[in-house]
């Protein structure tokens, strides 16, 4: 379909010989240093002419694993037992050896095949960062379970979607977190859970959910105790004997295969409705060892990851990154707090920080900032957003962070197709997202004739390996078709350019997806839901640039003749009752029975609306 050109630059990227054995997961503290060594050298060397079509180093580097992530992880105990391997400063300060990590996923994957759930069936985590998220994480990936990660952000409407979609067995959730009360929510969708007994839940609105876990972070929520349908996390742990079922669990872990999906994160589509992004052992097992080989990670590292683990940010970039290379990990707090994050890397002395940009600077602003030591931190990854050069210098002069990384990938991709080393130029891990990842290809293409431009030509990006979804997005193989060509390349919707020597640059989006500090909005969603306000005539969503979050969400609205005025305040309390809160628009531009800027076919000129923003938001204040 598309037209092929040899290749800008092939990666020199060289690891050790010694990986690519019967089994090339397990590496040595001395292959390990190598690689990292052989990596930060490679030079990659530009061609006359070239297309913008990079390819990542297949033959000397790393191989690609062929191992499932439970028999990774069963290796990594093995070798690591006596090292630290998760630290939780909100669960009583938990420390954990790998070696206890280990033994609480195996208790776990007991409990689980013991409460009915099989190799791949589908399980859904509501909850924010805590142990039994990383156990969940590792033990449904032994037991050949579908790990479904929801945003603890979702509401109501957002949580029934998810689970509708993915037919879930199984939920895991806390009672609330902050100002969220998700045992109400929870209620409100299921009255079942009032009165049934565990072993016998069965509801009306979700025929092929079976079982509700409760895992006790500590709120105060009511409604809790009024569930009697639930089953406590912990008894899930201990009430198996421990020797009880290893024969069925372990002739079921015979029958998983690495090309299995492992893991269904969620996406918004062009309608406003989740999509599932199936992601297999494969996919996210080898995007790990190479993201944490980029950050020079060893055994000897401690990351502290204040990103949230259902993104994959956070479950890939710090949870499988760190894993694989036998690195401890270490969660500050439920949800990002800047002093938590700072107080868990002084007194661990963490090695390694992830952030969006926002993180950095409101740990770097924080009032008691200088109360600590931060000199322990080498790495870390920037991801979700830009990084301007000022902030980068701040991050790397206060905080230590010399080998800060940059990234760039979609959920799609399991996530990052490019990565910045540790070693590349200030500038370059300011204004590009790196180049192109090993086992990994990419170009730019015309979006209209599909042809590979010329480096340095704006167009639209896509990628092609072994880290674009396994199975396409879960039920659809329709809006699979509609990103993933006949010839396996990945179209991400993002407008970039390659450079000579590879390096990429991300210049916008084809599609009018908003990033809001990482978080994808959906403006149709957001759309469908200002409708529903009485007198509303009429609404576009987009996004508008802001120095903090990227971009903030901005709402047009128009309204019906007679109807009276609606005000920015009435649409963030409806939209806040529907919607995760990141989705709720900071601002909104009045058009009291005007029509807005349509193209001919009758499809509302959101370029238009993007050009007059930046002067009506300097002139006029958001409405309240």
């Amino acid at each position: 379909m598309f037209r092929h050109s040899k290749p800008l630059w092939r990666s020199t990227t060289t690891f050790s010989s010694g990986l690519a054995t019967r089994r090339p997961w397990l590496n040595t503290t001395s292959s390990n240093t190598i690689n990292a060594r052989r990596l930060l050298s490679a030079i990659p060397q530009p061609l006359q002419d070239p297309l913008s079509f990079v390819q990542g180093e297949t033959l000397n580097t790393r191989p690609l694993s062929e191992s499932t992530l439970g028999q990774f992880w069963d290796d990594i105990i093995s070798k690591h037992g006596d090292r630290p391997g998760l630290v939780v400063k909100h669960e009583e300060d938990l420390h954990w050896t790998f070696r206890q990590f280990g033994e609480e996923v195996d208790r776990l994957c007991r409990g689980l095949y013991d409460s009915g759930l099989r190799k791949g069936d589908r399980l859904a985590v509501w909850m924010p960062n805590n142990s039994g998220w990383a156990t969940l994480q590792y033990a449904t990936a032994k037991s050949g379970i579908i790990l479904v990660t929801l945003n603890p952000a979702y509401r109501q409407h957002e949580l029934l979607q998810t689970l509708a979609l993915v037919d879930c067995k199984s939920l895991v959730f806390v009672p609330g977190l902050k100002s969220s009360n998700y045992s109400k929510m929870l209620l409100d969708l299921i009255p079942e859970l009032e009165f049934q007994s565990p072993n016998e839940l069965s509801t009306q609105i979700l025929p092929s959910l079976r079982q509700v876990i409760l895992y006790d972070n500590g709120a105060k929520v009511p409604e809790t105790a009024k569930m009697k349908g639930l089953t406590n996390y912990r008894d899930l742990l201990f009430g198996t004997p421990d020797l009880a079922i290893d024969g069925a669990l372990q002739k079921e872990r015979l029958t998983i295969n690495n090309r299995d999906v492992i893991n269904l994160q969620f996406t918004s589509g062009t309608t406003g409705l989740p999509k599932g992004v199936s992601l297999s052992h494969r996919n996210l097992l080898n995007n790990g060892l190479h993201i944490g080989d980029y950050m020079r990670l060893t055994e000897k590292d401690l990351l502290c990851c204040p990103v949230p683990l259902f993104h994959c940010f956070g479950l890939v970039l710090a949870s499988l990154a760190a894993v694989t290379h036998g690195a401890g990990l270490i969660f500050p707090s439920q949800s990002f707090e800047a002093e938590a994050t700072l107080r868990a890397v002084h007194e661990e002395r963490a090695t390694a920080l992830h952030g969006v940009p926002t993180m950095f600077l409101e740990e770097m602003n924080h009032p008691n900032f200088a109360q600590y030591d931060l000199s322990s931190l080498r790495t870390g990854i920037a991801a979700g957003s830009s990084v301007p050069i000022e902030v980068m210098k701040n991050v790397q002069t206060k905080m230590n962070l010399n080998e800060l990384t940059i990234s760039y990938g979609m959920t799609e991709t399991s996530p990052v197709s490019f990565m910045t080393l540790t070693t590349d130029a200030l500038k370059d891990r300011c204004e590009t997202v790196g180049r192109i990842m090993p086992h990994m290809e990419a170009k730019v293409i015309d979006p209209v004739s599909g042809e590979t431009l010329p480096i340095n030509t704006s167009g639209e990006l896509c990628t092609r390996g072994y880290a674009v979804m396994e199975a396409g997005y879960w039920k659809s193989e329709a809006q699979t078709r509609d990103v993933v060509d006949e010839e396996g390349w990945m179209h991400t919707g993002d407008l970039a350019t390659i450079d000579d020597r590879g390096f990429c640059r991300i210049v916008g989006r084809c599609k009018d997806q908003i990033s809001r500090g990482g978080e994808k909005v959906s403006p149709v969603e957001v759309e469908n839901t200002i409708f529903q306000l009485e007198g509303v005539q009429n609404v576009s969503v987009i996004g508008v640039p802001d120095p903090k979050f990227g971009e903030e969400v901005c709402a047009w609205v128009s309204t019906k003749a007679g109807h009276k005025n609606v005000t920015l305040k009435e649409i963030q309390v409806f939209c806040k009752e529907r919607l995760a809160h990141y989705k709720v628009p900071r601002y909104l531009v009045f058009k009291e029975d005007v029509e807005l800027p349509l193209t001919p076919s009758g499809k509302i000129q959101k370029n238009v609306l993007r050009e007059r923003c930046g002067e009506l938001l300097k002139l006029t204040p958001p409405r309240s």
